[in-house]
């Protein structure tokens, strides 16, 4: 069910608002919502004790250290729950856990699911739930790698596509998407996100719900979403993973908090509360993002699942002094579900029976778990269906080669090197990923088998054999050595090759999380290797692969071509290989400014402007004074070495006819979902077919508050043939012309407002109007 955020302003002589208090919704997700699911849910409640209600509120874990539970119940040593003198088995069979992580596989789901359905007093399902972040066995390209796609329906159909593989091992909830904004390359896991945008990421963050959850979340094919990390993650200090978050009001409604708000409002099921404390309160125990915010304001009805431990680590942040504290703390501010801190099964039997925690706060939690079991039919279906997916599925690597092949972003192409000639018979392939299956995979690689994937040496080994070319390999380095005694054969095979090809980057786990670098140079030695590659004077393509922007100031300068490769999945090498050789067309757009320098860090495209701006980081700004006070750095450039947008293809585009459906839009009409289309005529101008993704930008000048200079506002992906011209719109209403301002209100006033239409957020076509009285 979805909710129009349009529809609910209020006027004012001045401006349009949109107040917290104003902003009360319809329950988000009509499935959770249900009058026959809650008829269910309070049935059920009024039959359960304390300790059954608590069980539900209680998540373990396997970390898959143990081996299936056998017949009298034991546990391996090595299972950190059997340390502690648990048996989560037992549990189940008792009602004492209501979800576990990290169990993945039919048969060891099914042995716990048993536990609960037949030896509990009540019969309540367990929710399995996983980190599945970019597929199960079949992989695609890390979240970051897939959002530079621009493609919501790809995106939709790959979620889908890995829920639909999951769900054959019992698991039935992901701990995804994680939408948090990120806009500082150091932190590790940008990796997991789409990047430095709201707008962008509001996308994203729709299609993965849909994708998970589909229409029918009891449809067994589908699982229950768990958006991450809530809320405003990605801002940690200094890109330091468990870092603490402080923003103004404003900043926070209008960056870091649309993309969850758009989960929500697509029927996210369940949320994840963060590690980290915001504006100085740990989100775990934060009434306000949990209750005021995510529950009376946005109508979230499904339940909140803690990360890993965040509960106990209440007491590390200092907000508790003991584990009673931070159970009614985090309970209180509205965490449902205790992932891993023992301390909801410990702790509230007796802060309910005290009093110090009331009963219809457990009761309150338990009904909105049960609410979404319930919603997933779990009661019906509790355990694993269909035929278990346990590799690769054939027909599932069409797709997930088309989202690697729609991910690669063409940075650098200089005389054309891209795609290989066909004329280069001798092709030298170097460097450390070129070989490695496992690291294309990347950071949370799912349930993935080893040997699925196809690396870029296997596909293009396959190529040579049948072109009758010749490849020759040499791996050059390891990914962090400093060794170089490999650099002679490197050279070697470069020496005798028409063309080099290297295949260079980070290591999967330098990305992802506890992957904060304060580095964002290759890992190594292979910078070195590189610069005496480039040295030979042969044509040099850099494949990268990483998990975040790097520092590509000198490759950028002194190698031929660029391809930004992410970490591709489980059809890497082929997809490589298709893009490489021009079978397909470079078609990604970044999602992450690129720094010239870890300096820049936090670097983002929709910057504020200052009082002494420099002219570099917009074109819609003139040039400050040419004196030394100005906003910049002295040492390097204030921009980014590639933008927020910026991507290459074998084609070339151009934009004109940049067109305003008029000059100026009365502010009362916002209040009835007046809007401003903008048009323009995008044309391939090259010589063969490709995809362009048109971007529309807007800038706010006049506002009672400072705006960025501009920001995302609409994209369209555009497959066009050669010399082939469309023409693409935008509707511009009070979501994209409106912005947040430190009362905790959304919106809008008569001011002057700058659109602009092009292929990265540089765009410089441009067109101009009004909001009047």
């Amino acid at each position: 069910m979805k909710w129009n955020w349009r529809g609910v302003v209020a006027t004012s002589a001045v401006c349009v608002s949109l107040s917290l208090a104003a902003q009360q919704v319809k329950p988000a997700n009509a499935q959770l919502a249900s009058p026959e699911i809650e008829r269910r849910v309070n049935a059920l409640l009024k039959q359960m004790t304390l300790e059954e209600k608590i069980g539900q509120l209680v998540q373990y874990n396997d970390m898959g250290q143990n081996v299936l539970p056998s017949a009298d119940n034991k546990q391996v040593a090595d299972n950190p729950d059997a340390k502690l003198g648990i048996d989560p088995l037992k549990l189940a069979g008792n009602g004492g856990i209501g979800s576990m992580l990290n169990i993945v596989g039919a048969q060891k789901t099914h042995i716990y699911q048993q536990a609960a359905m037949e030896k509990s007093r009540l019969h309540i399902p367990l929710l399995f739930g996983a980190d599945v972040i970019h597929g199960y066995r079949t992989i695609y390209p890390v979240p970051l790698g897939l959002a530079s796609t621009w493609d919501t329906a790809l995106v939709r159909d790959l979620s889908a596509m890995s829920a639909a593989e999951a769900t054959t091992g019992g698991i039935r909830w992901f701990y995804s998407p994680m939408v948090d904004v990120a806009r500082d390359a150091r932190w590790g896991r940008i990796v997991e996100g789409a990047g430095e945008d709201p707008y962008l990421g509001s996308a994203m963050a729709r299609a993965y719900i849909d994708g998970y959850q589909g229409t029918n979340l009891g449809d067994t094919s589908h699982v229950a979403a768990s958006v991450k990390h809530f809320a405003a993650y990605g801002a940690a200090e200094g890109g330091r993973e468990y870092n603490t978050t402080d923003m103004s009001l404003s900043r926070m409604h209008q960056v870091y908090l649309p993309p969850y708000r758009a989960a929500v409002q697509e029927g996210a099921a369940t949320m994840m509360s963060a590690f980290n404390s915001l504006n100085g309160v740990p989100s775990t125990a934060n009434p306000y993002i949990m209750t005021d915010l995510l529950r009376k304001t946005w109508g979230f009805d499904g339940f909140v699942v803690s990360d890993y431990s965040a509960v106990m680590e209440l007491t590390h942040h200092g907000v508790a002094l003991t584990a009673a504290d931070a159970t009614k703390k985090a309970l209180e501010a509205g965490v449902e579900v205790d992932m891993m801190s023992h301390y909801y099964d410990a702790e509230l039997p007796t802060l309910v029976k005290s009093g110090k925690v009331p009963m219809s706060v457990v009761d309150e939690a338990v009904r909105r778990v049960l609410r979404v079991k319930f919603a997933l039919g779990l009661f019906e279906h509790p355990y694993a269906s269909g035929t278990e997916v346990t590799r690769a599925l054939d027909e599932h690597r069409p797709l997930v080669r088309k989202a690697a092949e729609e991910s690669f972003v063409l940075l650098k192409n200089d005389h054309d090197v891209l795609p290989l000639a066909a004329n280069a018979k001798k092709i030298a392939l170097i460097g450390p990923l070129a070989n490695d299956g496992m690291q294309m995979i990347g950071s949370w690689g799912g349930a993935n088998h080893k040997g699925d994937t196809i690396t870029l040496k296997d596909a293009m080994e396959a190529r040579a054999s049948k072109s009758g070319a010749t490849l020759t390999y040499a791996k050059g380095v390891e990914i962090k050595s400093t060794d170089e005694s490999g650099f002679a054969a490197a050279l070697d095979a470069a020496r005798g090759a028409d063309v080099v090809v290297m295949a260079l980057g980070e290591d999967a786990m330098m990305s992802g999380e506890a992957g904060a670098r304060a580095h964002l140079d290759l890992p190594g030695a292979q910078q070195q290797l590189m610069e005496q590659i480039a040295a030979l004077g042969k044509p040099t393509v850099l494949v990268l692969f990483s998990g975040r922007p790097l520092v590509l100031t000198w490759a950028a300068k002194h190698v031929d071509a660029i391809l930004q490769a992410w970490f591709p999945g489980t059809e890497a090498g082929n997809a490589l290989a298709n893009v490489l050789y021009g079978d397909a067309s470079p078609s990604g757009r970044l999602t992450v400014s690129f720094p010239y320098t870890v300096g820049q860090e936090p670097l983002y495209y929709a910057q504020f402007p200052t009082g002494r701006p420099t002219g570099d980081a917009d074109l819609s700004v003139p040039p400050g004074p040419n004196s030394r006070f100005l906003s910049r750095y002295i040492d390097a450039p204030n921009d980014a070495l590639y933008p927020f947008g910026y991507g290459l293809s074998y084609t070339t585009f151009s934009f004109s006819d940049v067109k305003l459906s008029s000059d100026k839009l009365m502010l009362k009409d916002v209040q009835h979902a007046g809007h401003i289309t903008a048009t323009a005529t995008v044309t391939n101008t090259g010589k063969r077919a490709g995809s362009e993704v048109v971007q529309c930008y807007v800038r706010n000048r006049g506002a009672s508050m400072e705006q960025p200079m501009r920001e995302l506002k609409g994209f369209r992906r555009v497959e066009l043939a050669a010399g082939e011209s469309k023409t693409v719109s935008f509707d511009l209403g009070f979501d994209e012309l409106s912005f947040w301002n430190n009362e905790g209100k959304q919106v809008i006033e008569p001011t002057e407002y700058t659109v602009f239409v092009g292929g990265d957020s540089r765009a410089d076509h441009q067109a101009m109007f009004h909001i009047v009285q």
